[in-house]
């Protein structure tokens, strides 16, 4: 099944995205340094039931920079895109994987009338904490003073889990390999407007949304035990364990996760 892909202007800024498949409305937003074809797995699958609707966020693949980049700019960005779909009257379930995540909490605040359901995949309600700030930081340095490319070469292997990453080294390269031309400036905007969110756990508290969470046991970006204590927070969740992988389960473990999605899916 072939997509369709498409621009919208904000502001001046080209903004990407595609649509495929027939159905009801699902958003799958990627996360920090990666674009729409993270999901291809899924898409695969889930196109067969589903609108899917998968932007390049702003600053990420074919998509321009826009003037806000927070968190909030950014879900704003999707709004205009389920606008520009005639969707402004009808609820999507939105999927967000790790920083997608952030922004799919961020939409959930500004616009809950739109959403009949929330993924959070690899990601959390937390904000960051000084830690996990201070090796934002650090990566930001770093990457001023050796570029993107080598950034995403040294970080993006950490995100597998080690089993993973050993038997499949030409999967990892391709993502390093698929990833290296991301712009220094989006990457930096992207961690300090991380660095900055706020925590909205009491999105998750007060939403009478169904919320899926799936966590990685080997996921070293989002501990599972932060997944599992945010699971008690929804009045409805489903919280998944993927046993075999880190933070990219979406292409490790790509048959249980469809599964787990389509399960959700169906149930809402």
């Amino acid at each position: 099944m072939s997509a369709t892909e498409k621009f919208i202007d904000i502001d001046g800024h080209a903004l990407f995205y595609k649509v495929t498949g027939s159905g009801k409305p699902v958003v799958l937003l990627h996360g920090f340094a990666e674009d729409n074809t993270i999901w291809q797995y899924q898409i695969e699958t889930l196109q067969h039931r589903y609108t899917l609707i998968i932007p390049d966020l702003p600053g990420s693949g074919r998509s321009a920079q826009t003037t806000d980049m927070s968190m909030e700019g950014l879900a704003a960005s999707v709004k205009q895109i389920l606008t520009a779909e005639l969707l402004e009257n009808e609820t999507v379930a939105m999927i967000g994987h790790s920083m997608g995540g952030y922004i799919t909490l961020a939409f959930a605040e500004k616009y809950p009338e739109q959403l009949n359901a929330i993924g959070l995949f690899h990601s959390t309600a937390y904000a960051d904490n000084e830690e996990k700030k201070a090796t934002r930081q650090k990566g930001i340095e770093f990457m001023l003073q050796h570029g993107a490319a080598k950034f995403i070469q040294q970080t993006t292997p950490n995100m597998f889990a080690p089993a993973y990453k050993k038997a499949h080294p030409e999967v990892v390269q391709e993502i390093v390999d698929r990833y290296s031309n991301f712009s220094t400036e989006s990457l930096v905007r992207y961690y300090e407007s991380m660095m900055s969110r706020p925590d909205r756990t009491d999105i998750l508290k007060k939403t009478a949304l169904p919320v899926l969470l799936i966590a990685g046991e080997y996921d070293t970006a989002i501990p599972k035990e932060h997944t599992m204590q945010q699971s008690y927070l929804p009045a409805l969740s489903y919280i998944h364990l993927l046993q075999y992988a880190g933070h990219m389960g979406m292409l490790e473990e790509p048959t249980r996760s469809n599964s787990i999605l389509a399960d959700f899916l169906e149930d809402i």
